[in-house]
C-alpha cells in the first residue's frame, strides 16, 4: 500500500466521524428551533418509510417553532405520527396543511441530560478517530517490517499521522464544546 493511499484512507475515516458526530449532534435540541431536529424522521409514507425533508418542506418561522409543510397533504396524519413515536419529546400541532413544532424552553435537567449526550457522542467520535490512528499505525509498521519504507520514512510517517489525529480530535471537542455552551445558554 503506497503512502498517500494510507494517509487517505486514514484521513477518509477521521472525516466520516468528524461528519457523522456532526450530524448527530445537529439533531440535538437545543432551546431554539432547528430543522436539523427532524430533517432525518422517517415517516410510513406510501407503504415506504422516507426522511421526513424529501416529502416535506422544512422551515423555522421564529425561533421557538418548527414548521413543516408537506407536498402532499394527505402525508399529514403520517407525519404527525412519526414525530409522537420519535423520541424528540414534541408534540406537533397540525391545521390540516402545516405541522408545527413548538419548541418548549429546556429545565436545567433537561440541558445536563443534553450536554451529557454531546460528551457521550463526541467521545465516541474520538475512539472512531483514534481506531483509524491505529489501523494507520499498523499498516506503516508492516510496511516498514516488508522493506517497503524506511525507518526513517516510518517515523516521519507515524509523525504525519499523529499530527492528523490531534488536528481531528481538538476539532471534535471544538464542535462538542460549541453545542455545549449552546445547550447551556438560556
Amino acid at each position: 500500500m503506497a503512502i498517500e493511499d494510507l494517509l487517505d484512507n486514514m484521513e477518509e475515516g477521521m472525516m466520516n466521524a468528524e461528519d457523522a458526530m456532526k450530524t448527530d449532534i445537529a439533531a440535538i435540541r437545543t432551546g431554539k428551533a432547528s430543522t436539523a431536529l427532524v430533517e432525518n424522521l422517517m415517516v410510513e409514507y406510501y407503504g415506504t418509510n422516507t426522511r421526513l425533508r424529501d416529502i416535506a418542506g422544512l422551515s423555522t418561522p421564529d425561533a421557538r417553532t418548527v414548521a413543516i409543510q408537506p407536498w402532499d397533504q394527505s402525508a399529514v396524519p403520517a407525519i404527525e405520527k412519526a414525530i409522537i413515536n420519535s423520541n424528540i419529546g414534541i408534540s406537533p400541532v397540525s391545521d390540516g396543511k402545516i405541522v408545527r413544532l413548538p419548541i418548549p424552553p429546556l429545565s436545567e435537567d433537561r440541558r445536563a441530560a443534553l450536554a451529557k449526550q454531546v460528551k457521550a457522542r463526541s467521545e465516541e467520535a474520538r475512539v472512531a478517530v483514534r481506531n483509524a490512528r491505529r489501523d494507520a499505525n499498523e499498516a506503516a509498521k508492516k510496511a516498514q517490517k516488508a522493506s517497503e519504507i524506511t525507518e526513517d520514512e516510518l517515523k516521519n510517517l507515524l509523525e504525519k499521522i499523529q499530527k492528523m489525529t490531534d488536528s481531528y480530535i481538538a476539532n471534535i471537542d471544538k464542535l462538542a464544546e460549541e453545542k455545549e455552551k449552546e445547550l447551556m445558554k438560556i
